[in-house]
């Protein structure tokens, strides 16, 4: 088991700029696959990003693409997202997930595979 907890949300202005951080604990980090959702009020969660256990294999939705970074940093057990350019159509639940994975580089992008959630970190954006 992993337990993973989420931090840095908040409220900024559209333009404006957080980073989420999501710090691990329980089993070893190194060995889970991992990735950001959001969920906005009255729809489905969305995948944003996600990170291969090794840290050098990303993926990213075509929405945040080129706005958004994920990074991990396995020595500290924690992963990062880096949001810049935010805009009002961001504000959401942002929770991170971890996906046991076989394979170092992999990326999972499927929501249904990762068996570990931590408890949401609110972003609101405002125009």
């Amino acid at each position: 088991q992993v337990q993973l907890v989420e931090s840095g949300g908040g409220s900024v202005q559209a333009g404006g700029s957080l980073r989420l951080s999501c710090a691990a604990s329980g089993r070893t980090f190194s060995s889970y696959g991992m990735a950001w959702f959001r969920q906005a009020s009255g729809k489905e969660p969305e995948l944003v990003a996600a990170i291969s256990r090794s840290g050098t294999s990303t993926y990213y939705a075509d929405s945040v693409k080129d706005r958004f970074t994920i990074s991990r940093d396995n020595a500290k057990n924690t992963g990062y997202l880096q949001l810049n350019s935010l805009q009002p159509e961001d504000t959401a639940t942002y929770y991170c997930a971890a996906s046991y994975v076989i394979g170092t580089f992999r990326v999972v992008t499927a929501r249904n595979q990762y068996a570990y959630w931590g408890q949401g970190t609110q972003v609101t954006v405002s125009s």
